[in-house]
């Protein structure tokens, strides 16, 4: 029987959950298989349950860890002491990074998340709306500060996260642009509308 062999400092969980994440990604979460799972990852379907629970459990991971990076980031940020638009910055730029270096589960956190069971679910949107908030707060206070133009905060954010969404699209055709230009460009636009 095959081995589950980890990549460099990942767990044996970690590379299922990996693997898990781009099969929900490609097929959705209720059509990808435990089977196809096991495929993906070079073993026996009754190996991966001496690693995980169920199908549900790596959902939950998946959608978890990825809150969790933006909910600690966001931290991180709202406890700078950088000016209003340059803490703005800074969390555009994460969500582009997140979009192009951890896709498959940032689309799944995107799209997947409404087949999560009770309590986590539940746990999750609260998280999601909590974070939403914290971001509408930073636009906010930017505004007071007169570092933005007087704009709707809410609209500001919604936009924001739309925009960066739509590099679900930049992962399907990868035009020849590269990451950082891609980047800087999208930054370039975002911020111009708001800043004063």
């Amino acid at each position: 029987m095959a081995k589950i062999k980890p990549g460099k400092n990942a767990t044996k969980k970690d590379l299922i959950i990996e693997k898990a994440a781009a099969l929900f990604r490609i097929r959705g979460f209720n059509a990808a298989s435990m089977r196809e799972l096991a495929e993906a990852v070079g073993v026996e379907a009754p190996s991966l349950y001496n690693h995980i629970g169920s199908k549900s459990e790596l959902l939950q991971a998946i959608c978890f860890k990825i809150a969790d990076e933006f909910t600690s980031h966001l931290e991180r940020v709202e406890n700078t002491r950088s000016g209003n638009v340059v803490k703005i910055e800074n969390i555009i730029r994460f969500h582009i990074c997140m979009m192009l270096d951890e896709f498959d589960e940032v689309f799944v956190a995107n799209h997947e998340w409404k087949h999560l069971k009770e309590p986590y679910l539940s746990n999750f949107l609260n998280q999601r709306r909590s974070y939403e908030k914290r971001f509408v707060a930073l636009i906010e206070a930017g505004i007071k500060t007169k570092e933005l133009k007087n704009i709707n905060p809410y609209v500001a954010v919604l936009t924001i996260l739309s925009a960066v969404r739509g590099l679900e699209f930049w992962q399907r055709h990868k035009k020849n642009l590269g990451p950082q230009v891609l980047q800087d460009d999208m930054v370039t636009h975002l911020l111009k509308g708001m800043i004063k």
